[in-house]
């Protein structure tokens, strides 16, 4: 009966992971499928003036408000479609509509110190329709708890 128990179990392992190469996923995906090099020229691209602003040393519960410059030097209009903060304290206001080549515009990021401490360095990831198609802004700084 042990016998069969084992036997059993083997075979159900071999017949579970015989055919794995054929679920793997291609890493066409992460390579941005179906866009060519000479295609990429053709896109958008983000020129910032500053990816990372430091705030300097605020005090707890204040908050600070950034903004980040940029250009579209590419050649076809930018979009956004999301910007997410690395944490609910990081909260960023981007255009909605697109932006043209030639064209800047800019990107607000607000901070929130309240319940912080310490060194911070806090980032807002933006997805558009650029090649990579993020690209991470960074607020740093320290926040002073009053009274220590």
């Amino acid at each position: 009966m042990k016998n069969i128990i084992i036997l059993s179990f083997v075979s159900l392992l071999f017949a579970s992971c015989g055919n794995s190469s054929n679920d793997e996923l291609s890493t066409d995906i992460i390579n941005n499928p179906g866009i060519e090099e000479g295609a990429k020229k053709e896109l958008p691209i983000f020129e910032f003036e500053k990816e990372v602003e430091d705030f300097g040393t605020i005090t707890q519960g204040e908050i600070v408000e950034k903004s980040f410059r940029f250009k579209n030097v590419g050649k076809s209009n930018l979009l956004i479609s999301s910007a997410h903060g690395s944490c609910g304290c990081t909260v960023a206001e981007y255009p909605e509509k697109p932006i043209a080549p030639g064209e800047e515009a800019v990107i607000k990021v607000k901070f929130d110190s309240n319940g912080k401490q310490g060194k911070q360095h806090k980032t807002v990831t933006l997805v558009a329709n650029t090649v990579p198609n993020t690209k991470v802004l960074t607020l740093k700084g320290e926040v002073i708890v009053p009274g220590e």
